[in-house]
């Protein structure tokens, strides 16, 4: 990945926050931030998103001009037009090349991504699963999020998610790879970003029980068997005692 030093980021964000009525303090009840778009120097194209509590609706795919519902059920509720977004990039295009021009600025400060992987569900061999990349503390927001199967690249069954921004201005990022289980296969995570001074990998193996041989088969059944055996000669033992001792009693 080539390192572009000079690094501007653009963000424009309206946020709308319902709270409940009376009282004098104040809670919010929910957020839902309208139309978050980042425009950077670095590309051609930013990001538009909408969220409802940190959660996002959609977002609108700036190339192909659509609006990508995150559940499809959304879009049987409202509508979005896509090229609203692409106003809204224009725009902060335009106020970005203001900022460069009449401001004193400062190349952003690259941040150190963190990185997990884990399976989507427990692992079972042979049953369909999906791995997680999950890549936090991202700014600026230009990252690239690669799977290696068996360390050879591998770009099947691959997607990933749109630059989720957090709170704290940084951004968060999500990358899946659709997998089958075996416990010969490793997966690695392979992350470049800025922030770090060579592509950070993040392995992962599935933790498969390895299956027991019949002859282990065999002697836990025996021992099983035998420990039922015993258990009912004693419990007989004990049941004659008991009768013998009524009896003694009796007489």
């Amino acid at each position: 990945m080539t390192i572009i030093k000079a690094l501007i980021l653009g963000t424009i964000a309206l946020t709308t926050v319902m709270s409940p009525c009376g009282g004098e303090d104040i809670v919010a009840d929910h957020v839902g931030t309208y139309g978050t778009n980042v425009y950077q120097t670095y590309g051609a194209l930013g990001q538009f998103t909408y969220e409802f509590d940190g959660d996002e609706l959609f977002y609108v795919d700036l190339e192909k001009m659509e609006t990508v519902w995150r559940l499809p059920e959304f879009s049987n509720f409202t509508t979005f037009e896509a090229r609203s977004a692409l106003r809204n990039i224009v725009m902060a295009k335009r106020n970005l090349d203001i900022l460069i021009k009449n401001s004193n600025f400062t190349p952003a400060t690259n941040e150190i991504p963190e990185v997990a992987v884990f399976p989507k569900s427990s692992v079972m061999p042979g049953i369909p699963n999906t791995l997680i990349c999950l890549v936090d503390n991202i700014f600026p927001p230009v990252i690239n999020i690669t799977w290696l199967y068996n360390g050879r690249s591998v770009a099947e069954g691959v997607a990933e998610t749109t630059f989720y921004p957090k709170s704290d201005h940084s951004f968060l990022k999500l990358s899946y790879l659709t997998f089958l289980p075996s416990s010969e296969d490793f997966y690695d995570c392979r992350v470049e970003h800025w922030g770090l001074e060579e592509p950070l990998l993040k392995h992962w193996e599935p933790e498969i029980p390895t299956p027991m041989s019949e002859l282990t088969e065999t002697v836990v059944c025996v021992l099983g068997l035998a420990v039922g055996l015993v258990g009912i000669v004693v419990g007989t033992i004990l049941i004659i005692r008991v009768l013998r001792s009524g009896g003694a009693s009796r007489h």
